[in-house]
């Protein structure tokens, strides 16, 4: 089968009686900010065949065809009795009502908040669901005495793992995922997925660090050899680093000394993308977030969040011209809670008008509360653009915070070691990178070649900044030398803050590279690099690239180098 094909169905088994079926898409597929790597995805779905069938859920309507085809080859699905649901969205109800259609006989498995979600994402008050309370079971007969595992998390409040103590097979569903397609079913060489893992466990998980952290102590009770996530290879060889991994990310956001609570509730699933992007700003920044949906939550919870937060956002969609009962109750708790010196903010999303936001935003401001940005109003679906906006926003936000919080001590001349350390040279450079509709760029000073062959040079990108997300391994950019004496106004322009989703490129001179990112015209030179690896060195990223292109635009220039005393700041 041609890896160029656009979308596949892939089958594979993988344990007794088992065998996964990978909806599979080299390119990317949603608008969540966990698919910013743009390296396609694998919609993972099981299948049980014990004396009774089971099926684990059925990927989301941009698979429904190909997958209910794939799956009608191999059984009759008039013989499945079950379909396993580790958490509802809208994206997986047209699978499901097809399926219905052709199966009505199955039986739905799923937690209380699911069996809630599926009657209301198929409008059937009267779907036949077994509904686990606790840690209950289902024998399918040959050994498969299926067990589940409760695992919320404001994101996902549904969210159910199943373990198969025949197979040893851990059914993960969110859980050590990560969005990458390829013919892989397993992990072989499971460092190579190190840095997809990582941002996956960023973008979704390290806003829940508290239920991660309760889901992976009650899973240590189920000895897996396999865990089975819906996204991505299945994890066998990298099982152990792979949970080490999450228990270390998980005690990364517990060490963190300040803290944002975000509160929302989420119609359809648009504002809660927007609170993960925002969440993955914030924490990029240092911050910690106390992710909280509201629908779920208990008054109590709402109230400790905000009482030990540094500042509070709130995000609401709007039904009916109105904020759901669940956001207002919570809104009550902010105003009774949070002190006026809290920073905050709001956003949502809506269909038709966005009231809600203007309540939420009114009652803060009549309040006496600062926000900390324009408050975000997202109609519909939120795009490429808006979500990178979002991050930015959060990673503003963050910034904001650990700047009003800083207490200033005196200015104490750099030591001998940082006096020497600032004599370290670099180029002056502006790296501009583009993927989509999505496009930054940023001054860098610590640049280097690092080889001859292939020509390669490393930069050393802080965490927290707005060009991060565009430096991963196989994106590309471009590097802009600055010439001595021409560079100051280049310099001034790049280091002024932008706005979140700023067009950095506005009135600066400029032309498309073959690579489609941006040529500056007053440049002393261009190299066009695609990123190769990276490594996490303390508060920056070491980015590893190899130039494809390039071209010295002034044969008499010279490159302009910038000088530092001291090596505790650029």
């Amino acid at each position: 089968m041609s890896i160029n094909k656009p979308r596949d169905v892939q089958v594979f088994p993988v344990g007794t009686d088992t065998i996964v079926m990978r909806a599979r898409s080299w390119a990317r597929l949603r608008f969540e900010i966990e698919y910013a790597l743009a390296k396609g995805t694998t919609a993972n779905s099981y299948v049980i065949t014990g004396d009774k069938i089971a099926l684990f859920d059925p990927p989301g309507e941009t698979f429904t065809q190909i997958y209910l085809e794939a799956l009608q080859e191999r059984f009759d699905v008039t013989n499945i009795d079950y379909v396993i649901i580790g958490h509802v969205n809208p994206n997986r109800a047209a699978t499901l009502k097809v399926l219905l259609e052709i199966a009505p006989q199955i039986t739905f498995v799923s937690s209380n908040p699911g069996a809630i979600n599926l009657r209301k994402t198929l409008g059937d008050e009267n779907l036949s669901i077994i509904i686990i309370k606790g840690e209950d079971t289902l024998d399918l007969g040959k050994g498969h005495n299926l067990q589940f595992i409760p695992t919320p998390n404001p994101r996902y409040p549904d969210h159910l793992c199943t373990y198969d103590p025949q197979t040893q097979i851990l059914y993960t569903d969110k859980l050590f995922g990560a969005h990458i397609c390829g013919y892989q079913v397993f992990d072989e060489g499971w460092q190579v997925f190190l840095e997809d893992r990582r941002y996956y466990f960023e973008c979704l998980m390290a806003p829940h660090a508290r239920q991660v952290e309760t889901a992976l102590e009650k899973l240590s009770d189920f000895p897996a050899r396999m865990y089975a996530p819906n996204h991505g290879p299945l994890v066998r060889y990298g099982l152990i680093e792979l949970t080490k991994a999450y228990r270390q990310g998980i005690q990364q956001q517990a060490t963190q000394d300040m803290s944002v609570a975000l509160i929302y509730a989420s119609a359809y699933g648009n504002t809660a993308a927007i609170a993960q992007a925002i969440a993955h700003g914030v924490t990029k920044a240092g911050v910690t977030v106390e992710s909280i949906n509201c629908e779920f939550a208990e008054p109590g919870e709402i109230q400790a969040a905000v009482e030990k937060s540094a500042g509070f956002i709130i995000g609401s969609p709007t039904l009916g011209g109105h904020a759901p009962t669940p956001v207002q109750t919570a809104l009550g708790i902010v105003l009774s809670t949070a002190t006026k010196t809290k920073l905050a903010g709001v956003f949502g999303s809506f269909g038709w008008s966005g009231e809600a936001i203007d309540l939420i935003e009114g009652k803060l401001k009549d309040a006496g509360y600062r926000l900390g940005f324009e408050p975000i109003r997202v109609k519909f679906t939120p795009n490429d653009v808006t979500m990178q906006m979002c991050e930015e926003t959060g990673t503003d936000f963050a910034q904001a915070l650990k700047k009003g919080k800083k207490v200033r001590a005196p200015i104490q001349p750099a030591t001998s070691v940082e006096q020497a350390v600032g004599r370290i040279l670099g180029s002056l450079c502006v790296v501009t990178a583009k993927q989509g509709d999505i496009s930054s760029a940023m001054l860098a000073s610590w640049v280097s070649q690092a080889s001859f062959n292939p020509p390669g040079l490393t930069i050393a990108v802080a965490k927290d900044r707005a060009l991060e997300p565009l430096m991963h391994s196989g994106n590309q950019f471009v590097l802009n030398v600055l010439k001595e004496g021409n560079h100051l106004g280049l310099m001034k322009h790049f280091l002024k803050p932008f706005a979140p989703g700023e067009n950095r490129f506005a009135d600066v001179a400029s032309k498309e590279a073959e690579n489609g990112c941006i040529i500056l015209d007053d440049a002393l030179a261009y190299l066009e690099c695609s990123v190769q690896s990276r490594m996490e060195i303390g508060d920056h990223w070491l980015i590893y690239a190899t130039v494809d292109n390039g071209q010295v635009l002034n044969l008499d220039g010279v490159t302009a180098v910038h000088h530092r005393k001291s090596g505790t700041h650029y």
